[in-house]
């Protein structure tokens, strides 16, 4: 029978989803800051 004590899941950090790393980022910063017109995507 395998072991099925738990090794290192209770040494891992809980670690934010990037759902959680964009709101932050966007609470940092305020929306007027940033120009719209340098972030559009190019067109090929």
């Amino acid at each position: 029978m395998p072991d099925k004590t738990p090794h290192q899941n209770l040494a891992k950090k809980p670690v934010k989803t990037i759902k959680e790393k964009r709101a932050e980022k966007k609470a940092k910063h305020p929306e007027a800051a940033q120009d719209p017109v340098a972030h559009l995507k190019k067109r090929r």
